[in-house]
């Protein structure tokens, strides 16, 4: 780990894709360029197929996310025959990678692991998607690196390695420009914030919240315009909104006149709670969720691709494979992600009963009382939270932290068989 391996290694990974529980990945494909840290020119590169144990693996659905069959590998090198390239490759190097950190790290750990070899271990590491969370923020929508290149015009993302290690790069090329170019004109560039036509607007699913980011770019035709409207006018320039100022009060630069209603008055809610008369033990049914078309497509199953976030029901969950995992947030701090098989990953519930109200017990900072929603869990969905609040706590208690833990599972005394899941 010496100077002289001063290169930064881009490496990708193309994996199968698990369709059961406690199923894992196997390793179809492994490629990475070395590249000059000063100049950023590439030195080398080297990539090849990988064929698994069993080739059964390679299912229709691991084929349509990378195209790679089985027939494509059934003559490639085992991961026992590169290994040592790998790790010559790899090891006392810098990594880089677009999410290596929770996916391409941890493959190449565990196919070192199955070969009964000590894996090679980084000078440091870069992830791209960390990276570029903290310092492009969500100007690009969820940041994959599909959705990156879009943003850039680079094309499409093949998800073969080594054109997916080029592209990662060439994106981090564009992104440092568009940075350095903004840090010349901060005043000018932070007012005036323009968005490619190609970027994809933040989600729910795909971004932390409003107050996590401190700036997010809002679309101000998209919300006050018709569909018709926002189409005709979707290249207008976007306006940021400082959505917490350094006092932490919140402003709405597009009019600083209006008067803005307070979005945590509770009292026309409770008001209605209070006419409907709904008491605090009433279950409520929760509607189910429509699926959409791309859920139902992959019957719980998320599409393979190391940065996708698999969506399962609780019965798929294989708990087990559970896991928790620090990584870096916004402005230096840190926070837990809880990983399935090495995927982020969202539960699906349908049917679920609903409880909430206002409890007067409880209050905010500003003195105003909090709305509580108490969910009647199913077991396998107690289950699964449990594990996760196991893993979360284990690596909070690893990590040197000696706050009160809460749990998210709360068995009331001699209601054992009836819990309530509360939202923290």
């Amino acid at each position: 780990m010496g100077e002289e391996r001063s290169e930064i290694v881009f490496f990708d990974v193309e994996t199968s894709v698990p369709t059961r529980a406690g199923q894992g990945f196997a390793l179809l494909e492994f490629g990475a360029i070395l590249v000059c840290p000063r100049t950023l020119t590439e030195l080398r590169d080297y990539s090849t197929l990988v064929r698994p144990a069993n080739l059964s693996v390679i299912t229709p659905l691991s084929e349509r996310c990378n195209g790679i069959n089985a027939a494509a590998v059934s003559a490639a090198p085992t991961f026992a025959d590169i290994a040592h390239l790998v790790y010559d490759l790899l090891h006392g190097r810098i990594w880089a990678g677009h999410n290596i950190i929770r996916f391409d790290c941890v493959r190449i750990r565990d196919a070192f692991a199955e070969i009964n070899q000590p894996p090679p271990e980084p000078k440091g590491t870069i992830d791209s998607l960390v990276l570029l969370t903290q310092k492009f923020g969500r100007r690009a929508g969820d940041m994959k690196m599909a959705t990156l290149a879009t943003y850039f015009g680079l094309g499409r993302q093949t998800h073969r390695s080594l054109d997916d290690v080029r592209m990662n790069l060439e994106v981090l090329k564009y992104c440092a420009t568009v940075l350095f170019l903004e840090s010349s004109l901060p005043d000018i560039f932070t007012a005036n914030s323009w968005v490619s036509p190609n970027a994809t607007t933040r989600s729910r699913s795909n971004g932390k919240s409003p107050s996590q980011w401190g700036l997010l770019n809002i679309n101000k035709d998209s919300v006050l315009s018709s569909p018709a409207t926002e189409s005709k006018d979707k290249n207008r320039p976007i306006i940021s909104f400082a959505l917490s100022s350094p006092k932490g009060n919140v402003s709405n630069i597009a009019d600083p006149n209006m008067d803005q209603s307070d979005p945590f008055n509770l009292s026309t809610l409770e008001a209605e709670i209070k006419r409907e008369s709904i008491k605090s033990d009433v279950a409520l049914e929760e509607k189910p969720m429509q699926e959409s078309t791309d859920l139902a497509s992959s019957s719980s199953v998320s599409q393979p691709c190391s940065s996708s976030i698999a969506v399962l029901e609780p019965d798929g969950i294989c708990i087990p494979s559970i896991d928790a995992s620090l990584v870096p947030s916004f402005r230096g701090s840190q926070r837990i992600e809880l990983l399935h098989e090495g995927f982020l990953f969202q539960l699906h519930c349908t049917d679920l009963k609903v409880r909430f109200g206002i409890n007067s017990k409880f209050f905010d900072s500003a003195g105003r009382p909090r709305l509580s929603f108490v969910v009647d869990p199913s077991p396998s969905l107690c289950n699964v939270l449990d594990a996760c609040d196991r893993v979360a706590q284990k690596l909070t208690v690893d990590s040197g932290s000696s706050s009160d833990w809460r749990p998210v599972v709360i068995r009331k005394e001699g209601f054992f068989n009836y819990p309530t899941v509360r939202l923290q």
